[in-house]
């Protein structure tokens, strides 16, 4: 839902600066739009796109690198490429792709979308919390000259479900696409019925505000640095087993490897969840089938990650084989 408000906040921006009132003419005959996402996109990205009315016709979707980062030359390529002088560009980057954990290079890809007079949008489900450690922070450079912003805040913060958060540079474009009004609301000047689609919702904000007054800053850093220890200290353990592939380096917090063929990576998923210890996440990367961990809990420890590591190596011996 995050990704659906900066998106439309998106539209509408770009359609007003060609001189297009969405709220007042619509879009039929509006100058066209177009979404220009990575291969390796969340998907929530796509499902925003349809609400929006934009189909595959309406997305360009640009070439990633084997861990599924947008690459620089793609991006400019299939700018280059799109001729309609007159089309509203929507640029969707990604702070932490779901599989890999890996960043788009924000410093090089945010330039040449800014150079088209593309909005660039970041999807930061869970990778924008790096910028909070002065270790990691670099993972997300020249994501400050974005335009908006997504971030969940059940996945790091670990607060309830149904908490996204949708942060837009210019407020007055939020208002523009959103405000509505009624005689018979108490308007206080900045409002949340103004900037997002619900006029009643629960108070989302609360928990998060909780959590960040808990934690603080240095809260906040040490919780994300404890998140990213985690995944390093899986990784260095599943590199140790015999027949474990560590299918690419953890950037931030997402784990994922392989066993020698698709059916034993899919058993073993199967057989850990039946055994209980703990929960890993099958998927496919690139064609071939993975297992994934995701370190966003607050109470992992060491001991829980040996414990995984010791029922991966338990059930991928041969005697279990």
């Amino acid at each position: 839902m995050s990704n659906f408000v900066c998106l439309s906040v998106a539209r509408h921006a770009l359609l007003r600066r060609r001189g297009w009132d969405f709220t007042r003419q619509g879009l039929a005959g509006s100058p066209p739009v177009r979404l220009v996402v990575g291969r390796d996109r969340h998907g929530s990205v796509d499902r925003a796109a349809r609400f929006l009315g934009l189909g595959v016709a309406d997305t360009v979707v640009v070439d990633s690198d084997t861990d599924g980062r947008m690459r620089p030359d793609a991006l400019a390529r299939a700018l280059d490429e799109q001729t309609t002088a007159d089309a509203a560009t929507i640029v969707c980057l990604q702070a932490g792709e779901v599989h890999t954990g890996a960043f788009d290079p924000f410093a090089e890809l945010i330039p040449i979308a800014k150079s088209h007079g593309a909005w660039v949008h970041v999807d930061g489900a869970f990778g924008l919390w790096a910028a909070a450690s002065p270790r990691l922070h670099a993972l997300t450079w020249g994501v400050d000259a974005a335009d908006s912003w997504t971030t969940d805040a059940h996945k790091t913060l670990n607060v309830p479900y149904d908490c996204g958060m949708a942060i837009v540079r210019d407020p007055a474009d939020s208002i523009a696409m959103f405000r509505a009004g009624g005689d018979y609301l108490m308007y206080t000047g900045f409002d949340p019925w103004d900037v997002t689609p619900e006029l009643s919702r629960r108070a989302r904000g609360v928990p998060v505000w909780a959590a960040l007054a808990s934690l603080g800053r240095e809260g906040v850093e040490a919780l994300v640095d404890r998140l990213h220890g985690n995944a390093r200290r899986l990784e260095r353990g599943l590199r140790a087993i015999p027949g474990v592939t560590v299918v690419c380096t953890p950037d931030f917090t997402q784990v994922m490897f392989r066993l020698h063929d698709d059916d034993a990576t899919q058993e073993l998923g199967r057989t850990i969840l039946q055994e209980g210890t703990a929960a890993l996440t099958g998927a496919h990367w690139r064609g071939r089938a993975v297992l994934r961990c995701s370190m966003s809990s607050w109470v992992t420890s060491d001991d829980d990650i040996d414990l995984t590591l010791a029922a991966i190596a338990r059930l991928t011996s041969p005697a279990v084989i």
